[in-house]
């Protein structure tokens, strides 16, 4: 109904398109006019304009036609390519804070330059993010002269760039290119930084994401986290994965009538839609006589249960070589989506240690997070976000929910002629691939090139051993061979080249076809297994096709594929059934691709609620990070008046204290007011002796301020001894420190409390509400215990009084010089003396008090005084 009604009227996305159109009609209008400048004019032209938006002049908007068209002829000039009409739509989309979606091959990393200068001319900064470093720093390289030309500089920030003060150097260019993760972490850095110079990030203005449905939503359900050593241990991880590995895995039967009800068998069945593990009655028993406890469920042994579960998950959902891989006697996770290894990063509550203990590889310390961020809340700080890639519109909603972003699906330049056909289902794997095989065998022969995508590390090198025994020559792109991903990727669309890819592996790369493979029918594209996500199924169909080129696509699969066993293989099992299919025979119908994509659809809707649902447990979490981040800004800045801070934390402890004496006290009067408590109380938190009568009073108010007085007169008396720039570094630096260490802490009771929240559910209480409440109530004690903390800490700190030392040091040097003259007018008068005759049972001159014939006086090597 929808698509006659878009026939008729024109969908929202025509209108769009339409809109923009006639902000292009105006910027071509500009290009003859900067075509007749020369160089010098043209970089004159734009310098001009940089100088009307820094100083409030113009706003971009309405300098947006001229430097669109200076960036179009500049472009021309200096990389001999010049903008379509569809990328100028392209490029006016993203600097309207939306998702441009442009299919593969139609130059999004052109098109990003229109706004990328636009936006640069405020000198606030602009990012640009991709998947990999490789794109990052290739992008960097090829658009370097086109900003060069045009007075901005730009930068590339990779894995390995070790030094702050290079990757500060980077972020001060006009233009940044990086991955998501490297502009995360420093984030996170640099809120751990103890000065305001060892910050390399500047404000967070303006960022477009290329494939932004990779970053955005695939990679939107790992937090960004950076972890330390932690206090908390443990060793049942091996024990845990012993058990597991002896309890009997049984299945779920569900009912067949309403009177019947679902029967669990076995200590344990595997959920594989939501991916968990379930213990059966019978299981938990089980469980607890191996691990030789009363409850596992108790207080004592809650962890036990924990490492239990993780060890079942580790050993019956987790797959070696699809999930994970074993590298150098280290677990190192695959990405689902791109299939590449996953480097430095671990998963998280324990399952990365389950998965060491069942590979039998070293066990990791266990990690305590130190800093944390969603990839959604990263992006969501900066002022004007926008998004590029070849597949949006299938995740819009989720674009427009989470990020505020609308997509826009802009025209290809030449249409499309790729021949997607429908899928072909096969009964068993084994028949899928053999079919594969026979296939690519048919392409190779002929020459057209090929390429297959695969759904896990572990299938590509399965196909890749079936051809290998076919000997039909290929080239494997999985994670082990992520180095040479950007030249496998290029030489794909060669005559007779046949290259197996995991899933999106060597995403951002063009395939580019020489004229006689477009003769052969240009690039296949063969899918042996759906993908949970439309998206990631589309990106690989559009790696053919680009720019108006020739090229075909399927996907081959069989009954046995995750996605059709778990979520929708019934229906598709029936059909096949009453077609009566034989043995390596398949079916090719629009209905069962049609059943297929419903089968997608419902992951996609899991997944989702998934993340929608870690974002708003994130959202809590993020709402106290901006508190604690920013004030650990002023804190660094050395201009903030800390003063005050320390003034209004004393007084806050005066009260405190003062309360708590009195809710012990008898009855509020001032008669039966605790002043023991008071005394006692500032002597063991603050090294503080007081007499009772310094505080007494004739009321409360009197008491509290005699006691304020008291505390600024000790605490200004204590750091008089310090020059006023180092008692305010002193304060600064500690309260840094104790807000660290209580951040710290406090991110690891919010982990916690977060683990055992959803149990709440049990108690018809809803567990987001009750995870608000609870970490609210422990961002409010956080708080207050800074506030104490910094107190404690300033009074009893011991400062030296390095003035007073230095006197001192003096005195003593003055001292000892003067005594060693004495001892040499000493030894003098003693030397003299000696040349009298001293009798030998005389007390020794020396004054060793011995007599001289046993000490001066003896025969042989001379001892004491006279021998020095």
């Amino acid at each position: 109904m929808l698509g006659i009604f878009g026939k008729i009227f024109g969908t929202k996305n025509d209108k769009e398109i339409k809109k923009y159109i006639k902000r292009v009609v105006l910027i071509n209008a500009l290009e003859s006019k900067y075509q007749a400048m020369s160089d010098e004019e043209i970089q004159s032209a734009i310098n001009d304009i940089k100088d009307s938006i820094q100083n409030n002049e113009k706003t971009l908007d309405e300098v947006l036609n001229e430097v669109f068209a200076i960036v179009r002829e500049s472009s021309v000039r200096v990389l001999k390519m010049r903008h379509y009409d569809v990328q100028i739509i392209g490029g006016l989309v993203l600097n309207d804070s939306r998702i441009a979606e442009m299919k593969t091959g139609e130059g999004k990393t052109l098109v990003g330059t229109l706004p990328v200068v636009l936006n640069a001319l405020t000198g606030k900064g602009v990012h640009v993010v991709t998947v990999n470093d490789y794109l990052a720093s290739r992008d960097a390289i090829e658009l370097e002269p086109l900003y060069n030309f045009l007075g901005l500089t730009v930068g590339a920030l990779t894995g390995d760039i070790p030094s702050d003060e290079q990757r500060k150097e980077i972020y001060n260019s006009d233009v940044v290119y990086g991955t998501n993760n490297e502009f995360g972490f420093d984030f996170l850095r640099d809120n751990m930084a103890y000065e305001l110079e060892e910050k390399v990030q500047r404000e967070h203005y303006f960022v477009i994401v290329d494939e932004v449905d990779s970053i955005l939503i695939d990679e939107a359900r790992t937090p960004l986290i950076i972890s330390g050593p932690t206090n908390h241990k443990s060793d049942n991880y091996v024990r845990s994965n012993e058990i597991a590995l002896k309890l009997e895995k049984g299945e779920r039967i569900e009912p067949t009538k309403a009177d019947e009800k679902v029967i669990m068998t076995g200590d344990f069945y595997v959920d594989e839609k939501n991916k968990s593990v379930l213990l059966t009655d019978e299981g938990v028993l089980n469980a607890e006589k191996l691990f030789e406890v009363d409850n596992l469920y108790s207080l004592e042994h809650a962890g036990l249960s924990h490492h239990l579960d993780q060890a079942l998950k580790s050993n019956f959902i987790f797959e070696k070589d699809v999930d994970y891989v074993v590298q150098n006697n280290e677990v190192v996770i695959v990405d689902e989506f791109t299939g590449r290894l996953s480097e430095g990063r671990r998963f998280s509550d324990g399952l990365h240690q389950a998965l060491e203990a069942k590979e039998g590889v070293q066990i990791q310390d266990e990690s305590q997070t130190l800093a944390d961020i969603t990839f959604q809340n990263y992006f969501r700080m900066y002022e004007k976000l926008a998004g590029m890639t070849g597949t949006a519109q299938t995740e819009a909603t989720e674009f427009a929910e989470i990020y505020d972003l609308d997509v826009v699906s802009i025209p290809t330049n030449v249409k499309v002629l790729r021949d997607d056909r429908n899928d072909l289902i096969f009964k068993s794997d084994r028949e899928k691939f053999d079919a594969v095989c026979l296939k690519i065998k048919e392409y190779s022969e002929k020459g057209q090139p090929v390429l297959v995508g695969t759904a896990s590390i572990e299938k590509s090198e399965y196909l890749h051993k079936l051809l290998k025994e076919r000997k039909v020559p290929h080239t494997v792109l999985n994670a082990k061979q992520h180095e040479k991903e950007g030249k496998i990727v290029e030489d794909a669309g060669l005559k007779g080249a046949v290259t197996i890819a995991t899933n999106m592996a060597g995403r951002g790369v063009d395939i580019k076809l020489p004229p006689e493979c477009i003769e052969l029918g240009g690039l296949a594209i063969i899918g042996t297994e759906r993908h949970e996500s439309r998206r990631i199924d589309n990106q690989l169909r559009g790696r053919s096709g680009r720019q108006g080129d020739v090229g075909e696509s399927q996907f081959y699969l069989s009954l046995e594929d995750n996605l059709l066993r778990i979520f929708g293989s019934d229906k598709i099992a029936g059909i096949m059934e009453r077609l009566g299919i034989e043995e390596g025979e398949h079916i090719e119908s629009g209905m069962v691709t049609r059943a297929v994509e419903n089968a997608q659809k419902k992951v996609e809707t899991m997944h989702f609620e998934s993340r929608k649902h870690l974002l708003e447990y994130d959202d809590v979490a993020n709402a106290q990070r901006k508190v604690i981040y920013q004030f650990r800004s002023d804190l660094l800045n050395k201009e903030f008046n800390i003063d005050d801070k320390i003034d209004d934390n004393i007084k806050e402890y005066t009260s405190t204290t003062i309360a708590n004496a009195q809710e012990i006290s008898a009855t509020p009067m001032i008669e039966d007011f605790d002043f023991d408590n008071v005394v006692t109380k500032l002597k063991e938190e603050l090294n503080l002796e007081i007499s009772k009568d310094d505080i007494v009073a004739e009321d409360m108010d009197n008491v509290s301020a005699k006691l304020l007085t008291i505390l600024k007169d000790s605490y200004s008396a204590k750091m008089s001894v310090a020059v006023e720039e180092q008692r305010k570094e002193i304060e600064r630096i500690l309260y840094l420190q104790i807000l660290d260490n209580a951040w710290r802490e406090h991110l690891y009771s919010m982990d916690t409390l977060k683990t055992g929240i959803g149990l709440r559910g049990y108690n018809q209480k809803d567990p987001l509400v009750e995870y608000k409440k609870e970490s609210y109530n422990m961002f409010i004690e956080l708080i207050a215990s800074i506030k104490y903390e910094i107190v404690r800490i300033l009074f009893t700190v011991q400062l030296r009084d390095e003035e007073a030392e230095k006197r001192e040091l003096e005195a003593l040097k003055a001292k000892m010089e003067e005594s060693n003259a004495q001892i040499s007018t000493n030894k003098e008068e003693k030397r003299v003396e000696i040349k009298k005759k001293i009798a030998r049972n005389e007390p020794c001159p020396c004054g060793s008090g011995k007599k001289y014939k046993l000490c001066c006086g003896r025969s042989g090597p001379k001892k004491g005084l006279l021998a020095q």
